[in-house]
């Protein structure tokens, strides 16, 4: 399924292919902080298909707690976060669901990741495949 991302001001847009029902909710102290929120909902494009259209994004590289660096995309302008990926050779990108413009039609997450630091609070109905940490 092609989607469109763009953010909050509209600066920055890009397309990609993403696999419905693929979506992931991650529960990582780092989406959190980065979110701003409990939680992040993120779908995986192929690198092949990721194309920006428009803008480019600034970048904050992330070293995470398993050595990985990663590239954390977002917009300098109104600070939208847009996408992951791998600082070297991307092989995917990991898309914020948030910016995608058919984020309706990417049905309802089917995995969460780093369950072991959700909130107590929430609740995801449906989800049907659960890791405590990084698979």
């Amino acid at each position: 399924m092609k989607v469109e991302g763009r953010c909050l001001c509209g600066a920055i847009e890009f397309e990609a292919e993403v696999q419905p029902g693929s979506m992931t909710i991650c529960h990582c102290l780092d989406c959190q902080t980065h979110s701003g929120s409990a939680f992040r909902a993120n779908i995986s494009a192929p690198a092949a298909s990721f194309r920006l259209t428009k803008g480019m994004p600034r970048t904050f590289v992330k070293t995470t707690a398993s050595g990985n660096k990663r590239n954390l995309a977002f917009c300098e302008n109104c600070g939208s976060p847009l996408y992951a990926c791998a600082v070297e050779n991307p092989q995917a990108y990991s898309l914020r669901t948030g910016v995608l413009q058919q984020r309706e039609a990417l049905e309802s997450p089917q995995r969460e990741i780093w369950t072991k630091r959700r909130r107590a609070w929430v609740a995801l109905a449906g989800v049907s495949e659960t890791h405590d940490g990084q698979p």
